[in-house]
């Protein structure tokens, strides 16, 4: 035999899908790990011809499963974000979208037993510590994917999969604001560096000389826009801590605009090479808490907001996400949890063959 079969799930989770490991199945040391990655997805190829990628960077993720010593916790979710058209995997974020397929896939893979009627499932998303209570629907002690819950960028109705995220300030960086500003410049333009769910470097969309309003395939059109927003996000992940990120997708970008719809505000969101189609899970509560925050580049843009809890509403390419946000001001302003309703569904199941020059089994 001259290749290596890895057992795997095949699973759409919110507007992002990939395959989903249990990571005993997979090599424990690194290197050795983001080869088999690389080999999976097809890495390297605009098409990722050679592996179940889909050339776009929310077809090229990766979750790894495993049961969690954290008492806390039921299952530890670790995160790949693996490169189109560079053999590169990235350790460094994490996915909310494809946080959503981690409870099914986790019942799926027998991690966890299911109830009848809803399973609680409890997550540590393990790049960034973050932890995640998802509420799957399991009648019978089945996971349903079936139900009449529509999430924008995905065609039809599924099963929703509530997720309630705590603990998400500071995520990589311990505090809202890593630098201690709401908003500072870097190269002329204003930014907030805000580090909820995801560490991101946020701006105006108008100080970037576009309107915020833009489809995906506009936006992707514009290679001075990315070299401009590339140079301003390299410098924010040094202020945040990071050093050089220039081959990290961390911090993302988002850039903000006034709503055109029935949003308190709209956004851009870039991963941050590419333009996402929709929104992030992750990005979409930290662009909720610079929203929310005062003194941001968001001041200004957005419609008012009701008192905590209160549901953003954010749109987006494809239509609008809604985060439920519960902060208060006391003291300060202060961004205590999120939620928010998506679906996930498994598309397939087996195995993913890897040649045995890449690895050749534990």
């Amino acid at each position: 035999m001259t290749q290596t079969a890895i057992p795997y799930l095949f699973l759409r989770g919110g507007t992002s899908r990939g395959p989903y490991f249990n990571a005993a199945d997979l090599p424990q040391d690194r290197d050795r790990l983001s080869r088999v990655l690389v080999s999976v997805v097809g890495a390297g190829n605009p098409r990722n011809i050679d592996g179940i990628g889909g050339g776009n960077a929310v077809t090229t993720k990766v979750a790894m499963l495993s049961p969690s010593d954290d008492p806390k916790a039921d299952v530890d979710y670790f995160f790949a974000q693996v490169a189109v058209e560079e053999e590169l995997v990235d350790y460094a974020p994490t996915c909310g979208n494809i946080l959503v397929g981690v409870g099914p896939a986790a019942i799926e893979m027998g991690m966890i037993p299911a109830q009848d009627g809803v399973t609680p499932v409890r997550i540590r998303a393990v790049n960034t510590g973050a932890l995640v209570e998802a509420e799957v629907q399991t009648p019978g002690g089945l996971v349903s994917y079936d139900g009449d819950t529509a999430i924008d960028g995905v065609p039809g109705t599924a099963a929703p999969v509530a997720l309630n995220f705590l603990d998400v300030v500071g995520s990589r960086t311990g505090a809202l604001f890593p630098t201690g500003k709401a908003r500072e410049e870097i190269d002329g333009v204003e930014v907030s560096l805000v580090d909820v769910a995801m560490p991101m470097m946020i701006a105006r969309a108008a100080d970037f000389g576009i309107t915020g309003h833009e489809t995906l395939d506009e936006l992707d059109a514009m290679p001075d826009l990315f070299a401009r927003m590339e140079a301003v996000r390299l410098e924010a992940g040094r202020r945040m801590g990071f050093g050089d990120v220039s081959k990290s997708v961390t911090p993302k970008i988002g850039l903000l605009a006034a709503p055109q719809g029935e949003g308190h505000f709209c956004a851009r969101y870039f991963m941050p090479w590419t333009t996402h189609p929709t929104l992030a899970v992750t990005g979409s509560q930290c662009l909720a808490a610079c929203a929310l925050a005062p003194g941001t580049v968001a001041e200004g843009l957005t419609l008012p907001f009701a008192d905590s809890p209160v549901t953003v509403r954010i749109e987006h390419p494809m239509g609008v996400m809604d985060v439920r946000v519960r902060y208060d001001r006391d003291g300060g302003f202060n961004f205590r949890s999120a939620g928010v309703t998506r679906t996930a569904r498994l598309i397939a199941r087996g195995e993913v063959l890897v040649p045995e020059t890449v690895w050749c089994g534990a």
